[in-house]
């Protein structure tokens, strides 16, 4: 009966991830303000590690961090001259996926108490042993609008090695370099944390969805009406949309947006979904391509 609950529970949350209408965010790299040094790079560490989990929580468009990016740049500078080979396999300049959201903070406390006992953790091919005592990190962490640059909220967790009812796992390469038959930094009090605070980090992430506006564009309008928004972005078969005429309220001594004033005039229902776009029928009103796209 207890699993049979369980399995309904777990059915229940892939439901409410599936319906969740997504944003793209990034991670920047966190600082290391602390000034803590050990076996890793915690600044790194901490970044991949959350880079990871917002994937993993299906709740949010994952872009790779700046540093994946400026590579896929480059990438694409370097197809762009006479010295590789051309072709459909060559990356494409002015394709990259803008983030909405960017996510940075700082780590501005490390404590770690170990306690060595015999193990097999490898890192970069040094032996360590296992660790015993605890880890605590302290993070600030930022969620920025990417269009404004404004600070849409914030916070600060501590993330706690011995804490019970961590939902994340981490394995080896995430700490780029930390390996063995331990499982990565699962024994290492640091490590464990990071996961922690990594743990809290995307709850909160997640809670400020409530306060953010999701919209879309009518890219296609007429005998087919199409939104630029698709799978990817948590749209599904059913979703009802209303649609309407943005003015912006600008204000004339800064050109700093201060407001939307939107006339909605008609609706819409998603009747085929595809990864980035969804067809949809209008329900009512007259729709017009550049129209924005809001939930219903």
């Amino acid at each position: 009966m207890k699993i049979f609950v369980l399995l309904l529970v777990f059915a229940a949350c892939l439901m409410a991830a599936e319906g969740n209408l997504r944003y793209t965010i990034t991670v920047e790299k966190f600082a290391n303000e602390a000034g803590w040094h050990g076996r890793w790079n915690v600044g790194d560490g901490f970044t991949t590690m959350m880079t990871n989990a917002l994937h993993e929580s299906d709740h949010f468009v994952v872009l790779g961090d700046a540093e994946m990016r400026n590579a896929a740049i480059a990438e694409q500078d370097l197809a762009a001259t006479d010295r590789v080979a051309g072709g459909k396999k060559a990356p494409k300049t002015g394709r990259l996926t803008p983030a909405q959201l960017l996510v940075r903070g700082s780590i501005t406390h490390v404590a770690n108490t170990t306690e060595k006992s015999s193990g097999k953790i490898r890192f970069k091919g040094v032996s360590l042993g296992k660790s015993g005592g605890k880890g605590e990190v302290n993070i600030t962490m930022y969620l920025v609008d990417s269009e404004t640059g404004q600070v849409k909220a914030s916070t600060e967790v501590i993330g706690e090695s011995n804490r019970s009812g961590v939902s994340l796992g981490y394995h080896g390469s995430a700490l780029g370099g930390l390996t063995g038959d331990l499982a990565g930094f699962e024994e290492d009090n640091v490590g464990k944390a990071c996961a922690d605070a990594v743990d809290q980090g995307v709850k909160f992430l997640e809670k400020q969805l409530e306060e953010l506006q999701w919209e879309g564009t009518v890219i296609l309008a007429g005998s087919k009406t199409v939104l630029n928004r698709g799978s990817r972005e948590g749209v599904r078969l059913g979703d009802q949309f209303v649609v309407g005429e943005i003015e912006e309220l600008v204000d004339p001594d800064t050109g700093e947006v201060l407001d939307y004033d939107m006339k909605i005039v008609g609706e819409l229902k998603v009747i085929e979904v595809k990864e980035k776009i969804a067809y949809c029928e209008v329900v009512s009103g007259n729709v017009e391509k550049g129209m924005t796209v809001f939930p219903k």
